[in-house]
């Protein structure tokens, strides 16, 4: 598999549809700009789906991958090693702040265990039924994935995009259950963006001490060493410092993309495999939102780069898909004004009656419509 062949297969919105929506915008009864971004959504969403006026957002979809990473062992996170289960089970029994959001805002919510260190039986078959591997590798020391897992995740996460398009499924919110999580996606964005590990280590959604973060620093660190000598290959990179989560959360990426499915992206794992998905694709992330700001500073190194602005700002730091949840309704209200909001009476410049006068005009001179004379 070569992630680059995903370019030729990814095709931009369609600009012309764009251009139509922008015309009809600015013809509706609320002037130009009234609105704010909820114009510019409305004209992407156009644009995404090929209709002028936007269709309404009428089955969007929570999609979550789950998994454990190695470096968890290190005290990098603010949970335990191996307890991104429960989470999971958290988010399945409705105690978690997604799964009361996607309640209230009736979206249903899709788990993918990618890679959960846990015995299946402690969960529904549908969630285990994806797992590529259990648990991912340390990788400050080894590499997440062999090759062949990889390339297993990567097309697991192109089955699932493919399942939710074909479903009807026109709008994806998509986060991660994991622990250790955004070690791993803070490693992929300083590869990728060139830059050191203090720069993009931040205290993750559950909070972390000023030790654990130094730990976390370092194990970044030793992360880069391992990562830098693949940036060429995307494949092997998710291989050698990601994980199994991330690896089929990129593959989704892309499978959306072309499948003109668009994404709302949650926190700095979402961002960490769309920045892979983009060194793939460069078109890819035009059919992605960016959620919210999740005081990552990975996640803002990731977005800069993709030169996506989030929706929101509300210092949503749980992760787990909460803050790209919360965009969901504001996205929604941007169609729905798009659409329902009516267009202005065209002004009436009186040029018809002028015409209509000098036709009149014209007839009464010679006192007929034919253009006989009264010679005749």
């Amino acid at each position: 598999m070569n992630l680059d062949d995903f370019s030729d297969l990814i095709e931009r919105p369609d600009g012309g549809v764009r251009r139509d929506a922008e015309e009809r915008r600015e013809r509706l009864i609320v002037p130009p700009g009234a609105l704010g971004r909820l114009d510019e959504l409305g004209e992407w969403l156009s644009a995404a789906q090929q209709a002028v006026p936007v269709k309404p957002i009428e089955q969007p979809r929570v999609v979550l991958f789950a998994g454990d990473h190695g470096v968890a062992e290190l005290g990098v996170s603010g949970r335990a090693a191996g307890t991104a289960h429960e989470l999971v089970r958290a988010t399945l029994d409705g105690a978690t702040p997604l799964a009361v959001l996607a309640r209230r805002f009736s979206v249903p919510v899709r788990i993918v265990d990618a890679g959960l260190d846990c015995d299946p039986e402690l969960l529904p078959e549908s969630v285990v039924r994806h797992r590529v591997r259990r648990g991912s590798g340390r990788i400050d020391i080894e590499d997440a994935l062999t090759a062949e897992e990889a390339e297993q995740a990567v097309r697991l996460g192109i089955a699932i995009a493919d399942e939710e398009a074909d479903s009807g499924t026109d709008l994806v919110v998509l986060g991660d259950l994991s622990v250790g999580g955004t070690t791993a996606a803070s490693t992929l964005i300083a590869a990728l963006c060139g830059t050191d590990a203090s720069v993009v280590t931040g205290r993750g959604g559950a909070g972390i001490d000023d030790l654990a973060w130094m730990r976390k620093c370092a194990a970044i660190r030793d992360s880069l060493r391992r990562a830098r000598p693949v940036l060429g290959d995307q494949l092997e990179l998710l291989a050698t410092v990601g994980g199994a989560d991330l690896a089929a959360m990129t593959g989704f990426l892309l499978q959306c993309a072309v499948r003109r499915l668009p994404v709302i992206l949650d926190g700095v794992v979402s961002s960490a495999c769309a920045l892979v998905a983009q060194r793939a694709a460069f078109r890819a992330p035009d059919w992605w939102l960016a959620g919210q700001v999740s005081g990552e500073p990975a996640q803002t190194k990731a977005l800069d780069r993709m030169a996506l602005t989030p929706l929101l700002d509300h210092g949503v730091i749980v992760g787990e898909g909460s803050g790209a949840l919360l965009a969901l309704p504001l996205v929604q209200a941007a169609a729905a004004l798009a659409a329902e909001l009516p267009e202005r009476a065209p002004v009436d410049t009186g040029e018809d009656d002028e015409k209509d006068g000098d036709e009149a005009g014209r007839t009464g001179a010679d006192g007929d419509t034919d253009g006989d004379t009264d010679d005749d």
